[in-house]
């Protein structure tokens, strides 16, 4: 009889009753050891070790002891995972996908107790989806209920926290004016409607000593005070809390808080601000679309990346490029540089956003948040990639990682959650990286990225088997080219690839090629028939 190695699996979304002497964890474990026991005329047999996660959603799988779980999975520790109920294990449908793909990899499965399946059977697995299925919706439900609720509020014109604005202070819900950082405001304001551009508003504001909100972190350390950028003067101007007005989702609402800024000055700012933009970012009928890392994205050297297109057979392709490839004289200058197709690095930014976010939620990036809280903001890193790239406030791209800042204020905006007392540190981190290059074009590939393989690489090594074999049954290569409809030198060439070693083909399956080895690269170039000789001439490359 075949031994199947079980491993339990429990969790509970809150951390209330965790400090009992028996509690969820332990009942949940119980049931399912009695489970076990139930079955072990079939070989079932229990592992010793816990995982346990208490006080944390299913909503995600930044969990420590799934992750735990999972790994011994892969290296084929784990038979069989055994829950309580389905959704202790996971609440969204396209995490149970990625779990099964994992667990089917490694030839395991898992059972839940009090739901008679498994996903041994398709019937199991069509259950399970219904299941997940209503766990989801119940999950975005919540969601939308908070959503709905701040919306609500904002409409009442009521102050739903986060950062508190310069010239503010927080008063429950609802801010006061603070009478010497609304000095500021009011200059500020003064100052563009009589300079008309930012970067001399910037200057005169430094000379000025305008500074930034100054601010104590619940750990004592100074934040804040510093000179003002244009970028963060833009955003005072434009920010209609100064004229008594709540912001939610491109709609104001009339606030509960006084104004700083009169309505008339207001309008004619925001009138100077619309004639003076040389091109409407992000409007419909500009002609242009929007560039989420415009003014974000630099080089190692600090050189900032700029965003261009092309046009090509009517078709518009978009990057960002360093200032080297836009300046360079001579063609054979160009050699360097970044040149990165733009919706492709947004992605992947986006999502490595996202996955950061998530598990500095659940390290405690807001001190203090209940379990409720952490699962909320959980849920809004559900937003799409461009919600994701506008928490940024700069990407540092070096030979081998990316460094990534967050903006506090955005993060405090975006969720609606105070984050003064946030170390810094939290809100900065690296994502490593690889290149891969097809031609002219780069591809950027974070750690975890799927990379997708080469189709007309792995045809050509499949098309030179069948070669091969018809030339060993005797065929001749003229024999094969009329019947091919194809030249002889073709068919010498393609049947070259049947002799690329078993290793490099593994490597071409699984997307792990050299990146310079393409079928063009094939043709063009002599390789060895020696397995030994090629392994040599490609790791010289």
């Amino acid at each position: 009889m075949a031994r199947v190695r079980c491993a339990i699996y429990t969790r509970k979304s809150s951390e209330e009753g965790l400090e009992q002497e028996f509690n969820s964890l332990d009942a949940q474990r119980e049931a399912c050891e009695a489970y076990v026991a139930s079955q072990r005329h079939e070989g079932w047999v229990l592992l010793k070790a816990h995982y346990d996660d208490g006080g944390i959603s299913g909503g995600h799988l930044e969990r420590p002891a799934l992750r735990r779980l999972m790994a011994d999975v892969d290296e084929g520790r784990v038979d069989q995972i055994v829950v309580y109920k389905i959704d202790r294990l996971t609440r969204s449908l396209s995490d149970f996908a990625k779990l099964v793909d994992r667990l089917d990899a490694a030839e395991a499965s898992f059972v839940s107790v009090t739901q008679s399946f498994n996903t041994a059977t398709s019937m199991g697995r069509l259950t399970l989806n219904v299941l997940l299925s209503f766990a989801q919706f119940e999950r975005e439900v919540t969601a939308e209920r908070i959503r709905d609720k701040i919306a609500a509020s904002k409409k009442k014109g009521l102050w739903m926290g986060g950062y508190v604005p310069l010239g503010y202070e927080a008063a429950g819900r609802t801010l006061t004016i603070n009478e010497s950082e609304a000095a500021t405001i009011r200059k500020l304001f003064a100052l563009y409607e009589e300079l008309r551009a930012l970067n001399l508003v910037a200057q005169e504001a430094e000379r000025a000593g305008l500074r930034s909100k100054r601010y104590v972190t619940q750990s004592g350390r100074d934040q804040g005070g510093k000179v003002m950028s244009r970028g963060h003067i833009h955003k005072i101007l434009t920010n209609p809390l100064y004229i008594g007005r709540i912001a939610h989702k491109g709609t104001t609402y009339e606030g509960q808080h006084h104004a700083i800024i009169e309505t008339e000055q207001w309008e004619r700012v925001q009138m100077i601000l619309k004639t003076q933009s040389a091109i409407p970012r992000g409007q419909p009928n500009s002609g242009r679309p929007i560039s989420p890392l415009a003014g974000k994205l630099f080089d190692i050297s600090g050189e900032r990346l700029t965003p261009v297109h092309t046009l090509k057979a009517g078709r518009r392709y978009d990057y960002y490029i360093s200032q080297l490839l836009k300046t360079a004289a001579a063609p054979g200058e160009k050699t360097s540089g970044w040149r990165l197709p733009a919706r492709a690095l947004e992605d992947r930014i986006g999502a490595a956003v996202r996955k950061h976010l998530r598990a500095a939620i659940l390290r405690g990036l807001v001190p203090d948040a209940d379990p409720k809280m952490v699962a909320d903001m959980i849920a809004m890193t559900d937003r799409k990639d461009a919600d994701m790239l506008a928490l940024i406030d700069r990407v540092c791209i070096g030979p081998d990682q990316l460094g990534i800042t967050m903006d506090p204020e955005r993060l405090s905006q975006a969720f609606g959650v105070p984050v003064i007392g946030v170390d810094p540190d939290r809100l900065t981190f690296k994502a490593p990286f690889t290149l891969r290059r097809r031609g002219v074009e780069t591809r950027l590939l974070l750690e975890g990225d799927t990379i997708p393989r080469d189709e007309t690489l792995l045809r050509n090594i499949a098309n030179g088997h069948a070669i091969l074999d018809m030339i060993t049954s005797g065929q001749s290569v003229q024999q094969i080219a009329e019947a091919s409809g194809i030249s002889v030198r073709r068919v010498q060439q393609t049947a070259e690839f049947a002799f690329l070693s078993p290793d490099i083909v593994r490597q071409v399956v699984e997307g792990r090629q050299p990146p310079f080895l393409t079928a063009d690269w094939c043709l063009k170039h002599e390789i060895p028939v020696d397995w030994a000789e090629q392994s040599h001439q490609f790791s010289a490359i």
